[in-house]
C-alpha cells in the first residue's frame, strides 16, 4: 500500500538518528559519523513499515535551547518535520541513558499532539534491554528498544509506528482516493512559484488567497473543474506551514505537504518560477513524481515576465531536460498565471498525457519489438554470461509497468533496461507517463 503519510525521526545528536534512518531506508543517504550534528538538512527516504510504505523524515540533531546558528537552524528544520509528519520516532541513547536534552525534547514533543514511538537505540544484548526504566518514565506509550547498527527490534518499531487506528486511517483514505470519478492533480512546485494563482485562472475565480508572501496557503485544497466532460480534482499545496513563529528558510521546507498531495494524484503539474534558477527543491520534487509512478507536466509560470529572444523556449527546455533528466517524459508548457498566456494549454495537455498514462499496449507487437531490439543489441554480458529475454507483457497502466521474463534477470543493467524503455517510448509514446520496465526470472527455471 502506497500512502502519503510521514514519520519523522528526532533526537538529540549522535544518538544513532541517520543509522535507524539509513537502515529503515536501505539506503545511504543520511550521512553516518560520530561528531554530532553531523546531519544539517532534514532527509527524506521511503521505507516499508510492516508493509505500510511511508516517508522518513531524518532531522538534524535536536538541541532544544542551542544558540549557535547553526544549531538553530536544525532546530529549525526539525519543528517543521514534527508540525508536518504524521506519527513521531524518538530516538535515544540506550546505552548513554536518559539525559537532560531528551527530557527537554520529549517535553516539546508532547506538546506536538503526535503520537510518539520512543526507539532506545545501541541496545544489542538482552542485558542492555533491561536498561529502559528511566526512559519508560517519560510516559510514553511505546518505548521500544533497538540496534540500529545491527537491525534488532526493527519488526516492533515498524509496527509501533503505523499500527492502530493510525493504519486504519491510511487505508480510508485509499479507499476515499478511489471512490471519485475526477482525475486526481496535485500542483506542486517551490514557494511562490504561482501555484494558488494557477488553481484561480484555471477556476476562473479568485478561490484561492494569492499574495506574494511565500507559505500563503496553509492546508492543501481541493477544487473540481469540469472541462470537455472530464472532471479533474485540483489539489493546491502549501509551500510551506507557518506555526509557533518558525523562523523560516523557504527553499528546504515546501516538501512535505507536496509529498501527500503527489500521493493523492494520478498526475502532478510542477510549476517552475520562470524568473529563477531551477532549484534543488524542483529536482526534489521531481524525483518525488518519478518514484511515486506519477504522469507529470511540467509548467513553466511567469514567462510573460522573462527578457526572451527566439531561442529562450528552447534554452529554457534544454536546461529543464538536462536538471530533471528523471522526468524527461514529462511536456513543457510555458504559461502565465497571472495573464492567463497559453494556461487553456494545460487542460489540453492534461487529457493527452492521462491517455497516454492509462495507455495499454497488444502483447504480440510489443514482443516482436523486444525482439528486434534484442537482435540488434543483445544484453551486456556478465561474467561471461549473457542474459535472454523470453517474454514481455505490460502487466500494469497509471503508470504502465512492463514486465520482461528472462534468464540471469540480475545480469541486466541499468543501462541496458534505459535502452529498453527508450525504444518503448519511441514506439508507443507513452509522454507524460513513467515507464517502469521490471525484470523477472522465469518460473520453471529453464
Amino acid at each position: 500500500m502506497t500512502t502519503g503519510f510521514t514519520v519523522c525521526v528526532v533526537g538529540r545528536p549522535n544518538v544513532g538518528k541517520s543509522t535507524l534512518f539509513n537502515k529503515l531506508t536501505r539506503t545511504r543517504r543520511a550521512i553516518v559519523d560520530d561528531m554530532p550534528g553531523v546531519t544539517r538538512d532534514r532527509m527524506f527516504g521511503r521505507a516499508e513499515l510492516d508493509g505500510v510504505s511511508t516517508y522518513l523524515i531524518d532531522t538534524g540533531g535536536f538541541e532544544p535551547d542551542g544558540e549557535d546558528i547553526i544549531v538553530s537552524q536544525i532546530r529549525e528544520q526539525a519543528m517543521l518535520a514534527i508540525e508536518e509528519a504524521d506519527r513521531i520516532c524518538f530516538v535515544v541513547d540506550g546505552r548513554e541513558g536518559l539525559t537532560a536534552v531528551d527530557i527537554d525534547i520529549a517535553d516539546l514533543l508532547r506538546r506536538s499532539g503526535k503520537e510518539i514511538v520512543l526507539a532506545a537505540n545501541k541496545l544489542d544484548t538482552p542485558q542492555s534491554a533491561n536498561e529502559m526504566a528511566d526512559f519508560h518514565s517519560l510516559g510514553f506509550e511505546k518505548v521500544i528498544a533497538v540496534s540500529a547498527e545491527h537491525s534488532i527490534g526493527f519488526g516492533e518499531l515498524s509496527e509501533a509506528l503505523v499500527k492502530g487506528e493510525f493504519k486504519d486511517l491510511l487505508e480510508e483514505a485509499q479507499d476515499d482516493g478511489t471512490k471519485s470519478a475526477a482525475v486526481p492533480v496535485a500542483v506542486v512546485g517551490c514557494p511562490n512559484a504561482g501555484k494558488s494563482s494557477l488553481v484561480n485562472r484555471l477556476l476562473g475565480e479568485k478561490r484561492m488567497t494569492v499574495s506574494e508572501i511565500p507559505g500563503t496557503t496553509r492546508d492543501s485544497i481541493d477544487s473540481l473543474v469540469r472541462w470537455n466532460k472530464k472532471e479533474y480534482l485540483f489539489t493546491d499545496t502549501a509551500g510551506i506551514r507557518k506555526k509557533n513563529k518558525i523562523s523560516q528558510r523557504i527553499e528546504k521546507y515546501s516538501v512535505i505537504m507536496a509529498i501527500k498531495s503527489i500521493v493523492r494524484s494520478k498526475v502532478a503539474l510542477l510549476i517552475i518560477d520562470a524568473t529563477k534558477d531551477i532549484r534543488d527543491q524542483d529536482a526534489r520534487i521531481a524525483g518525488m513524481i518519478r518514484d511515486e509512478g506519477k504522469a507529470c507536466i511540467i509548467l513553466v509560470n511567469k514567462w510573460d515576465i522573462v527578457e526572451k529572444d527566439s531561442m529562450s523556449t528552447e534554452r529554457f527546455t534544454d536546461e529543464l531536460r538536462d536538471k530533471l533528466k528523471f522526468i524527461s517524459f514529462a511536456p513543457v508548457v510555458f504559461i502565465s498565471a497571472k495573464t492567463g498566456q497559453r494556461t487553456g494549454m494545460i487542460f489540453e495537455t492534461l487529457e493527452r498525457v492521462m491517455a497516454e498514462y492509462g495507455k495499454r499496449v497488444d502483447t504480440g507487437p510489443l514482443n516482436r519489438l523486444i525482439k528486434k531490439l534484442t537482435d540488434r543489441r543483445p544484453p551486456p554480458a556478465k561474467k561471461g554470461k549473457r542474459a535472454k529475454i523470453f517474454y514481455v507483457s505490460q502487466t500494469k497502466t497509471e503508470p504502465p509497468i512492463f514486465n520482461f521474463v528472462a534468464s540471469r534477470p540480475e545480469a541486466v543493467s541499468d543501462q541496458y533496461k534505459r535502452y529498453l524503455t527508450n525504444r518503448i517510448r519511441d514506439e508507443y509514446g507513452f509522454e507524460g507517463a513513467p515507464v517502469i520496465c521490471r525484470f523477472e526470472p522465469r518460473k520453471d527455471n529453464r
